[in-house]
Order: C-alpha cells, then sequence, then structure tokens
C-alpha cells in the first residue's frame, strides 16, 4: 500500500510555470464535461477557414464565361478546373512550413494568420478582373492559409482524451459545413444584381463585380473568427532549455513498472519520439489513405456544381446558382445534425476504420445512381437529389473525420503540428489534382454524349467510384496498419 502511494506521488505529473501548454493540461485535469464554448470558438475559426474553398463553384462557370477566355461552351469546365485547383496547389507548398512553425512557435500564431489571409485574399479574389488574376489570388490564399493542421492538432490537445472524438468530430464537422455553406452562399450571393434588382443597381460595385457579395460576406466572417483566435488558449509546452512538456514525469514513469507487466525506458521512449515521420506507418497509411479519399472529394465538389449547372445537351441539369445554393444549404444543415449528435456515437459503436470501410463502400452504388437521378422529373428529381447530395455528404465527412483521428494518435504532441503539415500537403497535392482533372474530364465527357462506352456523365461518376474503390481498398490490412496493436503499445 505504501508503495503505490509512493508511486502515485511520483508520477503526479509536474508542471512548468509561465507555460501555456502546462496551464491547459492542468485544466483538463479538472475538465468535467464537452467544453462547449471551446468548441464553439474552434468551429468558427474552422468555418470561416473553410468557406472559401468550395464558395466559388457555384459561380465559377459562369466567371469563367464572363472571362472570356473559353473559346467554346464545352471548354469552360476545363479553365474553371484551374481555377479550382490554384487554391490547393498554394497549400500545398506551404503546408509543412506551416506545420513546423506551430510546433516551434505555437498553433495560435498560425491559426491566426490563416484566418487573416482568408479576409485579404478572397476578398480581392471578388474583385478579380481576369482569368489570371482570379488564380493568382487563389493561390495566396491557399498558401497563407495553412490552419487546418495546426487546428486539428489543437483540437486533440484542448480536451481531456475521452472528449478527442468529439473535438476532431467538431472540427471535421465545421470544415465540412464550411465546403456546404459556401458553396450555398456562393449561389445564392452571386449576381446580385440580375437576382436582386430591386436591392442592387448594375451600376454599383456588385454590379460590376458580380462575384463580389459572397467573397466579401465570407471574408467579413473570417474577421470575426480573427477575433475569436484571441479567446483560444495556446496549447504547445514551451519549457526552459527546451525541456520536454512532462520529463521529470516521463522520467520517473520510466523508472517504476508498469501494471501490464512491460517495461519502458526513458532511451526507448525517446528515441521512438525521435523516429521520423516518415517511417511512422501508422501515421503515413492514415495520411496515404486521406489523400485518395480527398482527391474524390475535392473532384466531387467540382464536379456536382458544374454537373448541376451546365446545360442539358450535355447531360447536366441546368440549375442556376441559386436552386445549387438551395441544395447545398440543405445539405450543411443534415451535415452539422448528424456531426454533432449522432458520429460521436456511431465512432463509440464502430471506431474510426470502420466508419470509414462502411461509408466508402455505400458511396459508390450511391454515385452510380446520379446519372439516373438526372432522368426524373420536376419535384421527384429534387427531392431525390437533395437526399443524395446529403448522404454523400455525411458519408464523405465520416471517413474524413475516422482518418483524423487516426492520424493525431500516432503522434505525439511536440510532433504533431508536423505530421498534421505533412497530412495537409500531401493531400493538399491530391486535392490540386481534383478540381483540375474533374473538370477536365466533365468537359470531355460532354463531348461524348453518344459514345457506347460510359457516355457523357456516366464516364465522370464512373471515375469517382474507380478512386473511391481505391480508397476503401486502403483502408484495410496489409496496407493501413494494425492499430488496436498500436495503440496497445502506447
Amino acid at each position: 500500500m505504501a508503495n503505490n502511494g509512493l508511486q502515485e506521488t511520483l508520477l503526479k505529473k509536474q508542471y512548468h510555470e509561465n507555460c501555456p501548454g502546462c496551464v491547459v493540461d492542468e485544466m483538463k485535469e479538472r475538465q468535467e464535461g464537452v467544453p462547449i464554448k471551446k468548441l464553439l470558438t474552434m468551429g468558427t475559426i474552422v468555418l470561416s477557414a473553410a468557406l472559401p474553398i468550395a464558395s466559388l463553384y457555384p459561380f465559377l462557370y459562369f466567371m469563367i464565361r464572363d472571362f472570356h477566355i473559353a473559346k467554346r461552351e464545352e471548354d469552360i469546365n476545363f479553365y474553371a478546373g484551374y481555377v479550382g485547383a490554384s487554391y490547393m496547389l498554394g497549400r500545398t507548398l506551404t503546408s509543412i512550413f506551416w506545420g513546423v512553425v506551430a510546433d516551434r512557435y505555437g498553433r495560435k500564431p498560425v491559426i491566426f494568420t490563416g484566418v487573416i489571409a482568408v479576409f485579404v485574399f478572397n476578398t480581392l479574389f471578388g474583385l478579380s478582373l481576369n482569368f489570371w488574376m482570379a488564380i493568382g489570388t487563389r493561390f495566396l490564399l491557399g498558401a497563407l492559409n495553412g490552419l487546418l493542421g495546426p487546428m486539428k492538432a489543437y483540437a486533440s490537445e484542448i480536451f481531456h482524451h475521452k472528449y478527442q472524438a468529439v473535438a476532431l468530430s467538431s472540427i471535421s464537422a465545421s470544415w465540412a459545413i464550411g465546403l456546404i455553406t459556401g458553396p450555398a452562399l456562393g449561389g445564392f450571393l452571386a449576381q446580385p444584381a440580375e437576382k436582386y434588382p430591386a436591392t442592387f443597381s448594375p451600376n454599383s460595385i456588385f454590379g460590376r463585380f458580380p462575384y463580389f457579395l459572397p467573397c466579401l460576406c465570407i471574408s467579413l466572417f473570417a474577421l470575426i473568427g480573427a477575433i475569436c483566435c484571441f479567446w483560444l488558449p495556446e496549447t504547445l509546452h514551451m519549457h526552459p532549455c527546451n525541456s520536454s512538456p512532462s520529463e521529470s514525469y516521463d522520467a520517473l514513469e520510466a523508472a517504476l513498472p508498469k501494471f501490464n507487466g512491460k517495461t519502458e525506458t526513458k532511451d526507448g521512449r525517446e528515441a521512438a519520439s525521435a523516429k521520423s515521420l516518415l517511417k511512422n506507418w501508422p501515421l503515413m497509411s492514415s495520411i496515404i489513405a486521406y489523400c485518395i479519399f480527398s482527391l474524390h472529394d475535392m473532384a466531387y465538389s467540382e464536379i456536382c456544381s458544374l454537373w448541376a449547372e451546365s446545360p442539358r445537351k450535355f447531360g447536366g441539369l441546368s440549375y442556376s446558382t441559386q436552386s445549387v445554393g438551395e441544395i447545398l444549404t440543405i445539405t450543411g444543415c443534415g451535415l452539422l445534425v448528424f456531426q454533432l449528435f449522432l458520429y460521436p456515437f456511431v465512432e463509440k459503436m464502430l471506431g474510426p476504420i470502420n466508419i470509414a470501410r462502411i461509408s466508402g463502400i455505400l458511396s459508390i452504388p450511391l454515385l452510380t445512381s446520379y446519372p439516373y437521378i438526372a432522368m426524373l422529373p420536376g419535384i421527384a428529381l429534387a427531392v431525390v437529389l437533395n437526399c443524395a447530395i446529403l448522404l454523400k455528404s455525411v458519408l464523405s465527412t465520416s471517413i474524413i473525420t475516422g482518418l483524423f483521428i487516426l492520424q493525431n494518435n500516432a503522434v505525439e504532441q511536440h510532433q504533431r503540428g508536423a505530421a498534421n503539415g505533412i497530412a495537409m500537403t500531401a493531400m493538399s497535392l491530391f486535392k490540386a489534382v481534383g478540381p483540375a482533372g474533374g473538370g477536365a474530364i466533365l468537359s470531355w465527357a460532354q463531348k461524348r454524349q453518344h459514345a457506347a462506352f460510359f457516355p457523357g456523365v456516366h464516364l465522370v461518376f464512373f471515375i469517382l467510384n474507380v478512386i473511391e474503390a481505391i480508397g476503401v481498398l486502403m483502408t484495410f490490412k496489409p496496407f493501413l496498419a494494425d492499430w488496436s496493436q498500436y495503440e496497445s503499445q502506447n
């Protein structure tokens, strides 16, 4: 009994004075229940960064048309793909840099910089005068907006371990809602002088720049997100002499036997910690699977909006930007309810890997049905299409959330920013290919409406299904690490 009491005393974590990470750790020990205020604050910041990513898709077709760069109507989707890809290309080149900065100087500076970048460059994108200005502003927006990786690390550090699924679910929910609500805003607010002539004059700034209003609204919301950053406590441990967050704790723990009969030396712990992230297969396997699903999701997001707005003669639905906005608004509301109230329960019951597998498998027949849904008349088309897009968004977000959890559990805190930076770089590269490839494939498919093999848009959704199937295969062994064994060793 005395020995147990001594062990408990020795193993009591030692906190450093004036260290923000230690302050957060002390707060987590007293944490009871999910801190709703912190969830809402983080959600607002993530939402402000996610809104501009896909907000241009509902009006991108018309924006490229107005730039008069496409020689034929079928080529509009080709040029639209490059504008969509420029954001992800910028993020690809800088995500590792922002992850390293977050590990060295803290999560908050990177998060704040990212939100300010949204405020500045998304506003400028709405004022684009030509195709190259649109590409340039989107590229800079992606290059300077590196907050998602540090925010995922932050979410796993600010909450107690038992609330990690809720925290990361709120991040992915806010991100997914931004990817849905952004296009909804773009659909409703683009070309306001044409849609709402009683309110917006053709001679006003919104008449001369028909795509500025949705960008301005998103930028103002990003300003609110920047203000919210001041309420977030820093979670990075900053100790004198470069000591680890709980060096004395680790040293004492290494000197004592573990309850499961295994022993672990401090040297062994340091060796594991110093191990290259690129050799951490549980991390890298989840990142690679994450990249494949991200490629699919980004291509799907662009293709879905462009397909809905394309003329019927090219296999589209001839929807207006407002109609697309209405669909995406309904999808965003349904996705919010699922991620906040249902996902944590499903994750506890099935685990993140099984959720990813089941969601990926269900997505394949769902996507196959899209060209047939387009054949439905009137109200039946609207109802079934809304249900299909909502279900597809729920399945995609469930996959990404599960992979978020796996990535953050694969590394320790001092590597988490860099690990998420690697994930963001790889994912952004794949997402840069998504819009460019998706736009080119859709443009090509619309020129082969009467082909014998997968005519028209059937070919587009078939290719999306192939990518999804590859992602599903990557969630099984031997590719994806044996996470039950990995977690038992940690």
